[in-house]
């Protein structure tokens, strides 16, 4: 293997905090540069790129089946980015958050039995407005570079 290869599989082995620190990178200089008012599909679009740009597997508008009482769902909901086939983004491109959005990604989590996502709003007046981590039965906080009161490993 070539050291691309090398690069390429080491990114596939990233844990959820860490694909959530490369989309928060991402995604904040995506909202400095382009600012909001665009629409949902396009941040969707450049968000995708810039995260495939650093060697992350990106699924946009992924379906996903699931089952309920005994009955199966192939096209019950539609995630944004699916990345590394681990980590949920949904996007938004509004003024606010409306109370349901994230609730729905925490569905989206629950159902996909996943543990982190982020909901994004791209139309939020400061990055800091648009963003919100969603978290569903995740335990291991140990690599996150946002986390508060850490202890520095060395």
């Amino acid at each position: 293997m070539n050291s691309r290869e090398d690069a390429k599989d080491a990114k596939k082995d990233l844990d959820v905090e860490e694909l959530s620190a490369i989309v928060v990178d991402a995604a904040f200089h995506i909202h400095k540069e382009l600012g909001p008012g665009l629409l949902e599909s396009v941040y969707e679009s450049v968000l995708a790129r810039a995260l495939e740009k650093r060697g992350l597997l990106v699924q946009r508008q992924t379906a996903v089946s699931f089952e309920y009482d005994g009955m199966h769902f192939d096209d019950g909901l539609r995630i944004d980015l699916l990345v590394n086939g681990k980590f949920v983004v949904e996007l938004k491109s509004l003024e606010t958050f409306a109370p349901v959005h994230p609730k729905q990604l925490l569905t989206y989590l629950r159902l996909l039995n996943l543990p982190l996502g982020l909901l994004i709003n791209f139309g939020a007046a400061t990055f800091k407005e648009g963003i919100k981590r969603i978290v569903n039965n995740h335990q291991s906080f140990a690599s996150s570079r946002l986390r508060v009161n850490q202890v520095a490993t060395r």
